[in-house]
């Protein structure tokens, strides 16, 4: 595999969506290496996956040239790759706001850790909840506790799952505990001031959207 041409781009040059598909595409390498596929072709890539070929290699070019002549890409190594790239070579620690039914549904969800996501804690105002545990096992913590927890544990991610009324005072503190990076599953609009990477996860906007086209009796796939 060539990496002579290797390369790190600056985050303006990667899009969200660039790094959305280097996700799919990390998926569509896992299927592939439990199936026992060895070596791909971007095309080959494509047509299994209902993808672009072109987009493919446009994606990964930004990355440096992973593919060879004739063969294409060996699974193994481009998947090792891709997830150097996405920062899931190392373990990444998390923590999640709110311990109702969606926080406790995504503090238990065994397919973080696979990817590399250690949920480390659960934060609540609730005399009720705190010092409890979910049923992973997952403690339920007082959010006075948050930022001596962000340090001791290094959280990297905080995934926020509240009341749309207190999303906005919540965020607040996560970014005071020195946190970077956040999920976000609360509805409506939140600020972040410079540095804080934001990501929006609304469900209802979702929900609506396919509403929508079942709606026009538009229901095949995009």
């Amino acid at each position: 595999m060539n990496l002579s041409n290797k390369r790190k781009p600056s985050n303006d040059q990667v899009s969200e969506l660039t790094t959305n598909r280097l996700s799919v595409y990390l998926r569509c390498l896992n299927q592939l290496e439990s199936a026992g596929v060895d070596t791909i072709s971007s095309q080959a890539l494509a047509e299994q996956f209902h993808l672009n070929a072109a987009q493919i290699r446009k994606d990964l070019a930004y990355f440096g040239e992973f593919g060879v002549r004739g063969v294409g890409y060996y699974v193994k190594d481009l998947k090792r790759h891709l997830r150097h790239i996405l920062g899931l070579d190392r373990k990444l620690r998390v923590a999640v706001m709110g311990a109702g039914n969606l926080g406790l549904a995504l503090a238990d969800y065994p397919g973080f850790r696979r990817e590399g996501f250690e949920i480390v804690a659960l934060f609540d105002i609730a005399d009720a909840k705190i010092g409890d545990e979910s049923r992973g096992g997952v403690p339920i913590l007082d959010i006075k506790e948050l930022k001596r927890l962000v340090r001791k544990e290094h959280v990297d991610i905080v995934v926020i799952a509240v009341p749309a009324e207190s999303a906005q005072p919540v965020l607040d503190q996560v970014v005071a505990a020195g946190v970077r990076a956040v999920l976000n599953f609360s509805p409506g609009t939140l600020k972040v001031p410079p540095g804080v990477r934001l990501r929006n996860v609304d469900l209802t906007v979702s929900l609506e959207s396919l509403s929508f086209y079942l709606a026009q009796g538009d229901v095949g796939p995009d």
